[in-house]
């Protein structure tokens, strides 16, 4: 009889923006009449920049043609995208990283799930608390975790850095040494941001104690205050301790799409092993590669009319973000976040869990946000919402919370 990978059956209730939508389908259901604003899941709105639109139906052109027609794209990448990455991205922002570190992918959450592999299953994993749930069910999924308390919603073999207000959301290198850390910032949930030399601080640590940084990077193109890095890789010392991760579903609306790329440097070792080579072993068995169509519109992302017109998208979702901010600060909620990311994050109400502000939220005004619960138990007393809306529907949603 064949047998079940029983680690999966140890992942408390249904993934998070999955309980999500099922609650608020069934209040639609009950409430046909009420219009619902979708504040919670990081879904972008405005439609892609027509240099990209017009890259997408170039390529679509050259694949109705035998001698311009793409099969199978090469498992790492094409050469052209990772160039214009290693180009644009690093190179000319002085960190340097080669298009040979650089591979591409369908998107930064199934590389924050898919990483984990090439480390051995008894290394202990360091998270921010609270945090995106990928990087913890992923290793769930693995064995890595030990078991789960449903009271203090912890697993016994993962270590938390808790990031609260009192910590400005920043949180203190672990008293016990871990193997694998991962950092997200800009952050989500909490909007928080790591200056340079706050972002050294964990390069040197994890260099000293041998440990491997895994950094989400996919929020940096809204980054807009001069001390805080882009990269990991502005960081000395880096390229001997740290994987990147890169997105293009926030800067340029690839949500629908799928694009993502992750730098894993040569310099990256364990023993003699090169993780570079264990990643591109990886990748080479288990992914055929992103689309052709897709790759040349990432590609366009990196031309001159590219850039202009992401930049214009990603101030459109700021000014949402300062929108939501204003709305709620007249409110009278304390909020964070915002400035360097598209996400507010905000105290509840006294005396109401995150669960409940979001029933309360959905029920009385129809705004649907994300309890900060659902990203880890410090979390509890916080609730996310993003800035991805349209500027109209951002804007109504602070017009019935100010109401409230």
């Amino acid at each position: 009889m064949y047998k079940i990978n029983e680690d999966y059956l140890k992942l408390p209730g249904s993934y998070l923006f999955s309980t999500i939508g099922q609650k608020v389908a069934a209040f639609e259901e009950e409430h046909p009449e009420k219009s619902i604003i979708r504040l919670g899941i990081g879904d972008v709105t405005q439609p892609l920049a027509p240099a990209i639109i017009d890259s997408l139906h170039d390529a679509v052109d050259e694949m109705a043609y035998e001698e311009t027609f793409h099969g199978y794209a090469p498992d790492l990448g094409y050469p052209f995208l990772r160039d214009a990455i290693a180009k644009n991205d690093y190179q000319d922002k002085g960190c340097d990283i080669a298009s040979d570190e650089i591979f591409i992918s369908d998107g930064a959450k199934c590389d924050a799930g898919n990483i984990q592999e090439i480390f051995a299953r008894d290394n202990k994993i360091a998270v921010c608390d609270p945090v995106y749930p990928v990087y913890i069910d992923s290793n769930v999924m693995a064995g890595r975790t030990g078991t789960y308390d449903p009271d203090t919603e912890t697993w016994s073999d993962v270590i938390y850095m808790p990031c609260i207000k009192e910590n400005n959301f920043i949180p203190d290198l672990p008293k016990e040494e871990p193997d694998l850390i991962y950092l997200c910032y800009p952050n989500n949930p909490t909007g928080a941001t790591l200056t340079k030399d706050q972002l050294q601080v964990w390069v040197d640590y994890a260099n000293k104690i041998g440990a491997v940084i895994i950094f989400d990077a996919a929020y940096e193109a809204y980054i807009s205050e001069a001390d805080v890095p882009h990269s990991i890789y502005e960081c000395d010392g880096a390229r001997t301790c740290a994987i990147e991760l890169r997105s293009f579903s926030k800067n340029a609306g690839f949500t629908g799409v799928r694009l993502g790329a992750a730098v894993v440097p040569k310099d990256l070792k364990s023993g003699d092993v090169m993780l570079n080579t264990l990643w591109a072993r990886r990748h080479g068995t288990k992914y055929n590669g992103a689309p052709y169509i897709v790759q040349k519109a990432g590609e366009a992302v990196y031309t001159e009319e590219g850039q202009a017109q992401i930049k214009e998208q990603v101030a459109y979702y700021m000014r949402n973000a300062k929108a939501i901010r204003d709305g709620l600060t007249e409110a009278g909620y304390t909020v964070f976040g915002g400035v360097n990311a598209p996400y507010i994050w905000l105290e509840t109400p006294k005396g109401m869990t995150s669960w409940e502000f979001f029933d309360y939220l959905l029920q009385e005004v129809g705004v649907v946000g994300t309890p900060g619960s659902g990203f880890g138990p410090s979390g509890e007393g916080y609730f996310r919402l993003t800035a991805f809306g349209t500027y109209e529907n951002c804007v109504a949603a602070m017009e019935r919370i100010r109401a409230l």
